[in-house]
Parts: structure tokens; sequence; C-alpha cells
């Protein structure tokens, strides 16, 4: 049975003045505070989510409903699970749609009870609705009652992507996951992929790079072994953790992170991507340039790397009235990078003088058989297996009650290049720090709570060998306030510009300083989510920051709403508002459609301008089965070009699907989505059509097929889209997923 989800109404309003769009958030937030008792959802991500599978979280992702960060975070929590009978309160708080109020209730049932084997009981008991359970459940694991020593349990889930024009073998993945001895459980994921690069070498006759063509290879990317106790954990092999409020140490894609995660993460990009990506070289012409290398192929599977190495860690060790936490990890990653973040330190002294071309990227050549002879070079590619980065950190928490604790984490990291012959280094605006030596970041963090009232601190200082630099300090404290279920989050940041940690992830704009986000940066973030009459659903905020260095001032916006008329009509309205520089205006000199820009040297350019988006948005059930979804969204944005100087351009897109469960193994999805960038003007930007159908079905030997085929057709008049090979494009997903 498909569960009802919500959609969203707001008030994006697309001509007014900057100062309205923030008076218009704020008065919902008083409005909303005013109105009497609600009920709330959780506050850190954009909408209500409401899903079944990984596939919705992906259309959600797809459609602009959610940033990737919320797509990351929420697919590792369904991936992995949350058992309610042993999650702490920060993993519970991770769940869509719960409030700190929620997860009290939950940990106090809990501690009543003893045990949570069937999730279900919290609805008789008071502690969550209905439809929150439902909402919560693809993310859950349930441990069950007692367990034998023998029991073992475990998923296959095997994956293709292809398309009809591809002359290569699809893109393969296989990832396994078993549990067993109680404690232990097992994964390993094997990748097959047809565009990534060799290795790259140094080449002395030509004193730069070459690298081998793309070929298939099998790649054993990520593996773990994990045994976890009732106080202790050791995991080999890849994973992730997070402690705190993220700014001294995080890769986990948690909102909310305390510990470590085990990683055998692979994804999909839906869509197809260039196939060759050489330019000219010592050659005449391009080998782009055939109607062969012109053409385009599927996207690779892909994952994103991780630590590799060895964690441990202890909880809930009883120490006067509360309890200590201690986690130690280590790691040794090879680490690919985009081919432009390096320069060769040979010969130059200082990667941010950009007036020296020395201190340009090293160029990139196809590597051939006889070393001699004239090849072509390579452009925009990511390189593998650049460097190999040497991590060592931990962690050690007091909890004085599951509201408040003291932290301390740490961490030192060094990257070692890998290529022999040649002095490589990152280039200033690469996340990791260039000049070489150590690098890492020190900080501690306090959590304290008592009634409606959370509040979080994390100060940290980050520390490396960089000229000029030598580390920085960066601090967040956040705030919540929950009561009658709403709740309210108030947050503030200051990152210095020295503040260079790649592995800080906490609340912080997303535009970047020298590689990083949490840097050169001083914000501050207001989020409310509530309900009205149970009907109107809120969820709104203003996020306002600057960056020192440049003297900018920016903001970002957004009201959303869901209102719910009965069980089956469901409309929408969201409104949106951005501003990447409050301080100046007018049109010309922009870029807001790019987060950055790219000088000659693929060196990322700051853009500024503004934004308005209105999404108008309508849900029918039909019946409990069936499903309608159709979204409308205009967009008004500075475009910078010479046909934009005196006003904006302007963007529209629409999507419809249909979805379906007709029985309870089988479920389906016929989406389609018109895009037209610009619409004044049809040959500048994409025009296109893009449409498919998901279809799976689940066998009763526990043995779920699912099948997914694509359609983009690029309708515009630009040249470019008159030699895109293929028009339309054509591609498949097939998925097999076995458990036991």
């Amino acid at each position: 049975m498909l569960k009802s989800d919500r959609t969203l109404l707001g008030c994006r309003h697309a001509g007014a003045h900057r100062v309205v769009a923030t008076a218009v958030v704020a008065l919902v937030c008083l409005l909303a505070h005013g109105w009497g008792p609600g009920r709330a959802r959780a506050v850190q991500y954009e909408m209500l989510i409401d899903v079944d599978t990984e596939e919705d979280l992906q259309e959600l992702f797809t459609t602009g409903q959610i940033s990737e960060d919320t797509w990351n975070t929420l697919v590792q929590i369904m991936r992995r699970g949350v058992d309610l009978d042993r999650a702490d309160r920060e993993s519970l708080y991770a769940l869509p749609n719960l409030t700190y109020d929620d997860v009290d209730a939950i940990l106090a049932y809990r501690a009543e009870a003893g045990t949570i084997n069937d999730p279900a009981a919290l609805v008789p008991a008071g502690v969550l609705t209905e439809a929150q359970l439902l909402q919560i459940a693809p993310f859950l694991t349930v441990s069950g009652d007692f367990r034998p020593l023998s029991a073992t349990n475990g998923r296959l889930r095997f994956q293709m992507v292809g398309s009809p024009v591809d002359d290569r073998p699809p893109s393969m993945a296989l990832q396994a996951r078993v549990t067993t001895l109680r404690n232990l459980s097992m994964g390993l994921a094997l990748v097959s992929t047809r565009l990534r690069l060799g290795d790259p070498r140094y080449d002395p006759t030509r004193d730069a790079l070459s690298v081998d063509a793309a070929t298939n290879r099998l790649h054993v990317p990520k593996f773990f072994v994990r045994w976890e106790g009732e106080h202790a954990e050791v995991l080999l092999g890849t994973f992730r953790a997070g402690f705190g409020q993220r700014l001294t140490f995080d890769n986990s894609d948690r909102f909310t992170p305390n510990g470590i995660y085990a990683d055998d993460a692979v994804f999909w990009n839906p869509g197809m991507t260039t196939r060759c990506r050489e330019s000219t070289g010592e050659l005449a012409d391009s080998p782009c340039n055939t109607f062969t290398g012109a053409q385009r192929i599927t996207s690779d599977l892909r994952w994103r790397n991780s630590l590799m190495g060895a964690a441990v860690g202890a909880e809930h060790l009883s120490l006067g009235p509360g309890w200590l936490q201690l986690y130690a990890f280590g790691s040794y990653q090879p680490q690919s990078i985009y081919q432009y973040e390096i320069y060769d330190r040979g010969r130059c002294a200082d990667p941010r003088n950009d007036s020296d071309p020395n201190c340009a990227a090293p160029d990139i050549y196809r590597r051939r058989d006889d070393l001699l002879a004239p090849t072509s070079e390579y452009s925009f590619s990511t390189l593998n297996n650049v460097y190999a980065e040497a991590l060592g950190g931990g962690n050690v928490s007091y909890f004085f009650s599951r509201r408040a604790h003291v932290g301390v984490t740490g961490y030192a990291a060094h990257a070692r290049f890998l290529t022999e012959g040649i002095d490589l280094d990152f280039q200033e605006w690469s996340t990791r720090p260039f000049g070489g030596g150590v690098y890492g970041a020190v900080g501690a963090d306090a959590a304290f709570g008592r009634g409606m009232w959370d509040f979080f601190l994390e100060v940290a200082h980050s520390f490396d060998q960089q000229a000029g630099g030598g580390g920085g300090l960066g601090a967040i404290a956040r705030t919540t306030l929950t009561w009658d279920r709403q709740e309210l989050e108030l947050s503030a940041r200051y990152y210095d510009e020295d503040f260079s940690n790649p592995y800080g992830r906490p609340i912080a704009a997303s535009d970047e300083q020298s590689g990083n986000r949490a840097r050169d940066e001083v914000g501050g973030r207001v989020r409310y989510t509530g309900s009205i009459a149970n009907t109107l659903n809120l969820r709104a905020s203003a996020d306002l920051w600057s960056q020192p260095s440049v003297q900018q001032v920016k903001l970002l916006t957004f009201v959303r709403a869901d209102l719910t008329l009965g069980d089956v009509v469901n409309p929408g309205l969201w409104f949106q508002y951005q501003n990447k520089d409050l301080q100046r205006g007018g049109h010309l000199d922009v870029c807001f459609s790019m987060t950055t820009d790219d000088d000659e040297n693929g060196e990322p350019i700051p853009c500024t301008g503004e934004q308005y988006q209105v999404t108008a948005r309508l849900r029918l059930a039909l019946g409990r089965r069936y499903s309608l979804l159709a979204q409308y969204r205009h967009e008004w944005l500075d475009d910078g070009s010479t046909v934009h100087d005196q006003d904006m351009r302007q963007d529209a897109s629409a999507f419809i699907s249909f979805r379906g469960n007709p029985i309870d193994p089988l479920r389906f999805v016929v989406r389609a989505r018109f895009l037209f960038e610009d619409v004044a003007h049809r040959d500048r930007l994409e025009q296109s059509l893009w449409y498919y159908a998901d279809i799976s079905y689940r066998f009763p030997v526990r043995l779920t097929v699912r099948l997914r085929y694509d359609v983009l057709h690029l309708i515009d008049t630009r040249d470019a889209t008159a030699v895109h090979s293929p028009n339309p494009e054509h591609w498949a997903r097939i998925e097999l997923q076995q458990t036991f």
C-alpha cells in the first residue's frame, strides 16, 4: 500500500525586494509561534520525508526537493538502518520528521519497557503517531528477540547500468553484507568501470604527467569487518566517523553523528556523460572531433572514498554519575583528485601566484606504448590514486546524561603524492592545504539540555604547514527549542579565513573558500518547523552570512509548507530567495547560475547575483494504491550574459509522476520532466524532455527485481544540440537484491 506523502506549501514571490523576502520568513515564523500549539517535524531536512525506497529518495533529489547533503544523509541511514532498541539520542534525531520531544519520548519508553522489539508498540503507547511510524519505518532495522549464535542474515545486491549505444560492457556492482554470531557483520563491494583513467605517472620526455586511457577495470573500493558488542566495537576496512557538531571531524553524512559507521556505499548517476575528454595536445586535431569521440556513454557506477583502516570504540563505560565514551581510528587511503587541483612545486614557489604560468596544473597526456609518439592531452578529468592520505584521530566524551556531555576530538593527517619524478602539491583552492607536512584539527564540544531547550557548542582549531596560514579558529553554537511538538533551531557560526579543515562538515553555506565550505565565514541561521490546525505544515529558514575576506554579505531564505485537504488533494507552494552579495545590485558581471565560475586555469571564481524561485505542487491520492504528483517551478536569476544585462534570466521546469502498487509485490513509477532554461532564448541553454519508467517486483523467495529505463530528448536549437549524439539518449538500470 502506498503511504500518503505530504506536499509543501510556501510563499515564493519573485517580484519582491530582498528585504521583503527576509521579512516574509520572519513573519511566517512569528505567526506560527503565535497561533498556539501545533505539531512539528524535525528541522534538519528541507521537507517532510515520506518515502519507501532509496529510489524515492533519488527522485526527491533529482527533482530538487531535497539537497545533496540531505540525500546523502538519508541514503546512508536507510542502508544501515536505525535500531530503536539500541540507538542513542542523536541517531534517533537523524530519523526524518522527529523532534527532540519525539526522540526523548522514545528513549523514555525504552527505559520503562526495557526493550523495543516491535516499533508498532510506540503508537498505542502515544509515543509516535501512526503517520510518524510509517514515515520512519523504511529507515529502521529490528534486532528482534534473543538470536542464537548461529543465526545469519544478510543481503546481496547486484546492479548494472548501460545504454543501447554503449560499445563497452556495462558498469556493474555487486554488494554483499552479512551479519552472524550476533555481533559480527561483514560487507564487500565490487565495482566495474569503463571511464576511469589509469594511475598517473611522470613523463620525463614532456616534463608532465601521463595516464593510460580509460578501459574496463574491476575495483574493490569498499569492504569491512565489524564486531559490535554492548559496550565496545571494532571495525576493520572502510568506514566513516563523526562527532559533536561536525566541526572538528566528520565525514559520516549524518546530521548529528556520534561514532564510527561502516561504509560499503555505491551510487548511481542517472544520465550519460562525455565519452572523450581529450584535447589536441601534440596531435593535429582532437580525438574528440570524430563521430565516435563525440558520442556519449552511460555514466559509471561510483563511490566516494572514505577512511580505510581500523577503528575501535567503547561506549557507556560507567564512571561516576555518568558514563565515558572513547573512540580511536586510523586510516591509509589512496585518493583521487580533479586534475586542476595540483601543481608542480619544482616549478612554482606559491600556487596563489596566478600570474605565474608555472603555477598552473601540469599537463596530463595520454600514455601510449611508444612513449615518444605524438599524443593527446586530457581535460576536465579526475585522476585516480594521485596521493595517499595517512590519518589518525579519536574522541573522548563524558556524558552526564543523554542530553548533557563534554568531549574532545582531534585528528592529524599527512598526504603523500604517489607519482615519482615530480614534486606535486595541492592548489590553494583544493580541499587539502598545500605546503606538505601534517594537517588536522583539535576541538572541544559540549551539549546541555533541560525541558524544552537543548544547547550545543563546538570550538576547534585547525593546523597545517601552509605558508601564511598555519591554521585558524572555528566555532559553532546551535540551540533547539521544542514545545508542543514544535521546533525552532537557532545557530551561529564563525570560521576563520585560515581555518582549513578538510574533515570539517559543520553547518555552513554551500559556497567555498579555498576548497572548504566551513572557511572564511561568519553567519547565523534560524529554522522553524510546525503545523497549524493539523492542516498547514510550515518549514521556514533564514540564513545570513558573510565572507569577511571579500566583504560579501549573503542571504538564503525559504518558506515551505504542507497543506493537507483530506486524504485526496494536497496542494503546495514553495518560495525561495537567495542573494550572493547583498551589497551589490544590477545584472552585470554576475553568474548566479553557477556556484563558481572558472578562470583559464580551471580555478574557481566566486559568483554573485540573485535568485527567486516559485514552485507549485499538487498531489492526488487515487485510492489507496495509486497517486499522482505534479510540480511546476519558475525561476528568476542573474545570468551574467550580455543578453540579460538589463533583466533576469527566467527558467521553467515541470514534472508529473504517477505511482502505483496494484498488488503488494509490485510497485511502479512513471515520470516525465520538461526543462526550459532561459525561456526567452531557445538557442542559448538546455531545453529537454526526460521521462522514465521504474518497476520492481518482490518474489516470495525474498528476491526483488527492479528495472528502470530512461529517455532524454534535447529539443533546443543550440549548435551543441545539433551534434549531440545520441539524441535522444537512452539508458537502463537493472537491480537484483536478495535478502536472507
